[in-house]
């Protein structure tokens, strides 16, 4: 069995987290693959709350997100997701991404939701089948879901930590929904224990948010959960590699 962690940041332009720093830390922590991410601040300002594209963020993001593509096309374990923003670029999705990750927090620039390329794009992301990593206010996130309306999966990072809490979610009944994930990447333990209990085990995926967590220590936590074989096969491989279609 590969342990695949699917929430890891690697970037090489605005940050510094290079694929090679990135699988040292993956092979401390007994990690086999990963989702790669680009880093937020790869692909908008995300301290100006009046950001406003230009081509000079937009040719960063493509190399953001091409330097993922590099790296998944020379390593069969490594799996990149496609960050987008408000350019929409949906004939990017015909490369060969295994994922979107879609990602803002309340402070920072907002997404074009009523922009006509956004619906078009998430018309390419349901052709496609490809999951969404979606990060954003608890708003958002009950308006998108109910938008997409099952139409593709949806992962929430974090156990909704920062989509406006676990317990928010699910008291909006968000993770009653089959076609809706959640990651484990900096989630209590606790947390993980009350959706395993309720939900099982077939919806949770193993991240660590690198650089924010650690592979091997957000792993640790998932070990302590004392699962089955089957259930911490689910958790740490089997769930994420079957929605990107790698595994029936």
């Amino acid at each position: 069995m590969k342990i695949i962690d699917s929430h890891i940041h690697c970037g090489i332009q605005n940050v510094n987290q290079p694929f090679e720093l990135v699988k040292r830390y993956m092979d401390e922590g007994g990690v086999q693959g990963a989702c790669f991410y680009a880093p937020v601040e790869d692909i908008y300002d995300r301290y100006d709350y009046h950001f406003e594209d230009n081509y000079s963020w937009m040719a960063c993001r493509q190399r953001a997100n091409r330097y993922l593509l590099d790296i998944q096309r020379s390593n069969k374990d490594i799996f990149a997701y496609f960050f987008v923003w408000n350019d929409f670029r949906r004939k990017e999705l015909m490369k060969g991404y295994k994922g979107i990750k879609w990602h803002r927090h309340e402070y920072e620039p907002v997404y074009h939701y009523d922009d006509p390329r956004c619906e078009q794009f998430l018309q390419e992301i349901y052709y496609y089948q490809l999951p969404i990593v979606l990060e954003e206010t608890f708003e958002n996130t009950i308006y998108f879901i109910n938008r997409v309306a099952g139409q593709t999966p949806i992962i929430i990072p974090h156990l909704g930590g920062l989509n406006g809490g676990f317990s928010a979610l699910s008291n909006a009944g968000i993770w009653d929904s089959e076609t809706v994930y959640a990651d484990t990447a900096l989630a209590s333990t606790r947390e993980m224990d009350i959706f395993l209990e309720k939900y099982g085990s077939e919806r949770l995926l193993f991240g660590s948010d690198f650089p924010f967590g650690t592979p091997y220590g957000e792993l640790l936590k998932v070990k302590n959960l004392k699962l089955s074989e089957a259930d911490f096969q689910n958790v740490v491989s089997n769930n994420i590699l079957k929605l990107m279609k790698v595994l029936d």
